[in-house]
């Protein structure tokens, strides 16, 4: 049998829900370590375990579908958080130290990537091999991305709003790059997908803090319901047209 795509095509609608999907991980992340008060390592431990249960469903499927695709990148924001959290705050490495580690992580994730396939395609990706070595770097960007935007608002100072308008533009240039430029696409690939992170993050962020720290202060849980439904709506339009992209592909006119 032919072995069919399994992730999700780089399209805007992927970019608003990855920044909404990185939103809820924060959120959600936030949820667990501080309002239930279940700590860093319990909450780390937790969301490893809910993500690893949608990995091995998403891996054991024969093609891609939108919502096994993007449970898994919510529990890669989530877990993101807790490691990033866990490093910083219980291990007590700081952001700038963890982010290091999880930028070395990430490199080495996709160095093992290319020298395993001699190449590196975000799209399509049909073997298994590939798409393990795919969620392990999706997996570090998001711990990366968690890890930077906390040292822009903490070490750097910056308020939630600020560092996400530097994210912004971050990602404003990458794009730019990407039409302007001939730099390698798999690169911008991932600069965008790890600068998407923080973006999400502090805009988690400047939801649920308080106001005498620049936030909005939403709580985690209303915070955490809003992005849910959003993210569940995108959800539903991606099935939505995938399954009418499908029909056209089996009845074209």
């Amino acid at each position: 049998m032919e072995n069919l795509n399994k992730v999700a095509g780089i399209t805007l609608l992927f970019w608003i829900m990855k920044i909404l999907a990185t939103t809820l991980g924060e959120t959600l992340g936030d949820l667990l370590s501080m309002t239930l008060n279940i700590g860093y390592l319990i909450s780390l431990l937790v969301t490893l375990a809910l993500f690893l249960i949608v990995l091995i469903i998403q891996l054991k499927a024969d093609r891609y579908h939108a919502v096994r695709y993007w449970l898994v990148i919510v529990g890669t924001t989530t877990a993101g958080t807790e490691i990033s959290d866990f490093m910083d705050r219980t291990l007590g490495l700081g952001y700038a130290l963890g982010s290091s580690i999880l930028f070395a992580s990430l490199v080495l994730v996709l160095f093992a990537w290319h020298r395993g396939e001699e190449k590196i395609e975000v799209y399509p990706i049909v073997s298994r091999k590939v798409e393990i070595y795919f969620w392990a770097a999706v997996l570090f960007s998001n711990s990366l991305g968690t890890a930077f935007g906390d040292f822009l608002s903490d070490n750097l100072g910056l308020s939630y709003l600020n560092g996400a308008l530097v994210t912004a533009a971050i990602i404003v240039v990458v794009v730019m790059l990407h039409y302007f430029t001939r730099l390698n696409e798999v690169i911008l690939f991932w600069i965008a997908f790890i600068f998407t992170r923080p973006f999400g993050a502090t805009f988690g962020d400047l939801l649920t803090k308080p106001l005498a720290k620049g936030g909005l202060d939403l709580g985690t849980i209303p915070a955490t319901v809003i992005t849910t439904v959003l993210l569940g709506l995108l959800m539903a339009y991606s099935v939505w047209n995938d399954s009418k992209n499908n029909v056209r592909k089996m009845y074209p006119e």
